[in-house]
């Protein structure tokens, strides 16, 4: 949730009221909101940076108010002293308007180059505003919450805000070669190509989060006026020649962005949220964005739109019992002006451009709910009666965990997310063979694929105790993933156990007694017989077999004497988890239950425990436990 941080004495200010913080903290939960926490500038450097970076700080109050990620409009103190004066009842829900200049209209020129990078803009006036330090900060600050929210740190949409009397329209915005750009920048002395911009500003730190956006483009998006002056260079900054100040008067604003709808969204909460600073207060000047089809919008869009919902329904939703009236009044007071038309159950909603939120009826049941009173809706049980019960497949893990806990061995949780090295290089197979789950976009080389064992987890654990008392036992009982085409998602998750111990001695014999213990929990007998359990001597390859056990073993079902069927089968159908050499000649067994493999145990080849940086023997099993429920 985003969260914003607004002077106590301003927003009291401007509600008109003072209130006690207990006070105010009770009005947030009543609008939806939480006051999260009351510091000072001086406070939060302090914590941050220590006292003596404190110095001279302010000492101001501040609220820190968590705001739902979608309500766009309560992203500043504007927007929540408005929210929460219509909530109170102390002023009616404003109207927007977008009017006609008196003279030539606005206009912004979109070009074709500027198609494949950030096809999209939009734009709109704010004439005749008139800002103090307090409001200037205020709009600028909505700038940058819009940036971290909505246009997801600009890759969506970039603000743009210019002081209109140091430009003269029409404006161009197009796309050229970096050094072909060439301007001062905001807050810059002196003029710079967009080349050594991108190098400049990697090391800033407020910027450089944004220069990945278009730095690898062939061309760089800008927007010029008709003398050639640049206003900006989106996503990353603007020019300095039209920058804003508390003196500005005339504000043009451009939106540039990939998201088209987005840019619409942005630009009509910043307009309508400081329209309220203007001469003709909540009236926004139009634009004309010409796009490279030819064709013509006007922004601002300003639109209003009617939503009808059924009062019972808003009642059996939310668990009350109000009249139609009542409730067209809870909605009013969220902004959502609404009436009773109709038989009398249908309730009429006119929603605002400030509440991009509402999509579907269920946003103004919601609305009803909060303007209603979570705490005032009276409690009752659920007229269906049901019994909850734990999910099976948790329920065994649950169970195999405190009795693995018993044998002696640390439970270890490790991430669903490794490297392709471990699950493949590391265990001497090929990553195609894997049929492994990966990652598109990775940020680190540690998480690029979901792993598809859970052993390598267990080693670098083992790795990074070395230095613990000997011997190490450890498990996990986790999910892998493998790819199989047969799921809506293409892939499916198994539930495994794996235990691995570490020591001077390889300790095969405390791994096949953990496998016999675990065994008996799952009451399964040993021998070969039908519902039985053995081991059978296997050469290099690992295999952790997937598909589920048939209840009673079909005439083709894979015994003890046919396991090479059964690897056939999950190769075909899942993939293996392991091949190569994993384990030490002769020192490893395949488990088969109820006439399947179900897994392997052994000691690990002294290949695969130099990979992992450990340097004494160590022993494993890993089996499938899904097949036991």
């Amino acid at each position: 949730m985003p969260t914003v941080s607004v002077k106590r004495d301003l927003l009291f200010r401007a509600l008109g009221r003072t209130y006690t913080d207990e006070e105010f903290d009770e009005l947030c939960f009543e609008f939806g909101l939480e006051l999260d926490e009351i510091t000072s500038e001086k406070e939060i450097i302090s914590k941050e940076q220590g006292n003596e970076k404190a110095h001279g700080a302010s000492d101001v109050v501040l609220y820190k108010i968590d705001v739902p990620a979608n309500r766009y409009d309560l992203l500043c103190l504007e927007g929540l002293v408005r929210g929460l004066q219509v909530f109170k009842e102390r002023i009616k829900t404003p109207m927007y308007k977008r009017v006609m200049p008196k003279g030539e209209i606005q206009k912004l020129i979109i070009t074709e180059e500027t198609a494949k990078i950030r096809p999209y803009a939009v734009a709109a006036v704010l004439r005749n505003i008139k800002f103090t330090k307090d409001r200037y900060d205020s709009f600028i600050e909505l700038q940058e919450k819009l940036h971290q929210n909505i246009c997801r740190k600009r890759a969506l949409v970039a603000i743009g805000t210019h002081d209109l009397d140091t430009l003269s329209g029409p404006f161009t915005y197009t796309a050229k070669k970096p050094s072909d750009i060439k301007f001062k920048p905001l807050n810059k002395s002196k003029e710079y190509t967009a080349c050594e911009l991108m190098n400049i500003y990697k090391t800033d730190n407020q910027l450089k989060h944004y220069l990945h956006i278009i730095e690898n483009k062939p061309l760089y998006p800008v927007i010029y006026d008709s003398k050639g002056v640049v206003l900006s260079m989106p996503p990353i900054i603007n020019g300095n020649h039209s920058k804003i100040t508390v003196n500005t008067k005339n504000v043009f604003i451009e939106c540039t962005g990939t998201d088209f709808t987005k840019a619409k969204i942005v630009l009509d909460v910043i307009v309508t949220t400081f329209s309220e600073y203007c001469e003709n207060q909540f009236t926004v000047e139009a634009a004309e964005v010409v796009f490279p089809n030819g064709k013509l919008h006007t922004f601002p869009e300003l639109a209003y739109r009617k939503e009808m919902v059924r009062a019972d329904l808003i009642n059996k939703k939310v668990g009350i019992r109000e009249t139609p009236e009542n409730l067209a009044k809870l909605l009013t007071r969220m902004c959502l002006k609404s009436e009773v038309i109709g038989d009398g159950n249908q309730i009429e909603v006119e929603i605002p451009p400030t509440r991009a939120d509402i999509i579907h009826a269920c946003d103004i049941i919601e609305d009803a709910a909060i303007a209603y009173g979570y705490n005032n809706i009276q409690m009752t049980l659920p007229k269906t009666y049901t019994i909850a019960n734990q999910f099976p497949l948790n329920k065994l893990t649950e169970l195999l965990r405190q009795d693995m806990a018993a044998a002696g061995f640390t439970e270890a949780l490790t991430f669903a997310l490794c490297s392709q090295e471990d699950i493949a290089d590391k265990l001497g197979m090929d990553i195609s063979a894997t049929k492994a789950v990966h990652i598109s976009n990775p940020k680190t080389a540690e998480f690029q694929v979901a792993r598809t064992t859970l052993l390598p987890g267990l080693l670098k654990t083992l790795a990074a105790n070395r230095k613990m008392p000997l011997p190490l036992k450890l498990f996990e009982i986790s999910d892998i993933v493998i790819k199989d085409s047969s799921r809506d998602v293409g892939a499916r998750n198994y539930r495994h156990l794996c235990a691995v111990y570490y020591n001077k001695n390889p300790g095969f014999e405390i791994i096949h007694g953990l496998l016999d213990r675990i065994m008996q929990l799952l009451d399964v007998p040993p021998g070969e017989k039908k519902g039985g359990y053995a081991i059978k001597a296997s050469e290099e390859q690992f295999h952790v077999c997937t598909h589920p056990l048939p209840k009673s073993p079909p005439s083709s079902a894979p015994s003890v004497s046919s396991s090479s069927s059964c690897l056939d089968h999950c190769n075909k159908n899942t993939g293996s988890p392991f091949s190569g050499p994993v384990f030490f000649p002769g020192r490893c067994a395949e488990i088969f239950a109820r006439g399947q493999s179900i897994g392997k145990l052994g000691v690990l080849h002294p290949d695969v425990i130099t990979k992992f940086e450990l340097t004494m023997p160590c022993s494993c099993v890993e089996i499938n436990i899904e097949p036991f429920l």
